[in-house]
């Protein structure tokens, strides 16, 4: 190839660079979310950024969080039981997986914080397609893509007493259905006019 065109093919291809990034920085501009009065413009920019990146809702996102965390949206948020810590309520092997501990993510920043929710979902990239997804990828991987009946949980398991307060209608099996019921109402909650921004 001669000068001329490895020089001509660079300046394209630095133009293309150039114009991708404008475009991404265009979609981060402090696009109005759920909960989005709730945090930081660069949380919600951040999150907006993830969420387009892994093919999911940002308002779903937010939704997720915002169940997981009890509305604090705070990155230290602790359930006593369990052990899980952080926004999506990463469980201590979880965390170990992605090569942290919920002892350093409860000292990282929010924003800090949503680079392991971002590990954490990119392999359900594509597939949270609708809230009841998005919430299975936090809550059991394994309902991705399952019908809403799908039981999760049923009793006398363990994993449905840490989870009997998602079992709205008491019968003994937690159902992808029920699970995401409850975070459908954050994302309504989370739309109301003082949490959307």
């Amino acid at each position: 190839m001669s000068t001329f065109w490895r020089w001509l093919l660079e300046m394209v291809l630095r133009h293309l660079g150039k114009a991708l990034r404008n475009a991404l920085a265009k979609v981060e501009v402090d696009q109005p979310v759920a909960w989005g009065k709730k945090v930081s413009p660069a949380f919600r920019r951040k999150t907006v950024a993830i969420a387009t990146r892994l093919g999911l809702d940002p308002s779903v996102l937010m939704a997720v969080m915002a169940f997981e965390t009890g509305r604090r949206l705070h990155p230290a948020t602790l359930n006593r039981r369990s052990g899980a810590t952080g926004l999506i309520q990463f469980m201590p092997r979880t965390a170990e997986a992605l090569g942290t501990s919920t002892r350093a993510l409860a000292t990282m920043t929010a924003e800090r914080q949503l680079d392991y929710v971002e590990k954490y979902l990119k392999p359900y990239a594509g597939r949270m397609t609708d809230l009841p997804s998005a919430y299975m990828a936090v809550l059991w991987p394994a309902a991705v893509g399952k019908p809403l009946s799908h039981v999760l949980f049923a009793a006398p398991t363990k994993a449905y007493e840490q989870n009997k307060g998602l079992d709205t209608d008491k019968d003994g099996k937690i159902t992808k259905a029920e699970a995401a019921s409850r975070v459908q109402r954050l994302l309504v909650e989370g739309m109301k006019p003082e949490n959307y921004g």
